[in-house]
């Protein structure tokens, strides 16, 4: 498994916290920043999963 893969999937964790932290709280910057962190962690997590893709072909694996 890439790291981009394990940054990814905690950047979106940590997104969704923010997220409902600023939905609770009426604070519409902390959800903004939130919906933020959970996209880029998303593209973050696919880029992790292409590399993992790639480096499978490369070895044959798939």
């Amino acid at each position: 498994m890439d790291k981009d893969r394990i940054a990814g999937a905690a950047k979106q964790t940590k997104g969704t916290i923010k997220e409902v932290a600023g939905e609770i709280t009426g604070d519409a910057k902390l959800n903004a920043e939130g919906k933020m962190d959970k996209a880029k962690g998303k593209v973050q997590n696919a880029v992790g999963g292409a590399k993992d893709k790639v480096r499978d072909i490369a070895r044959g694996d798939d």
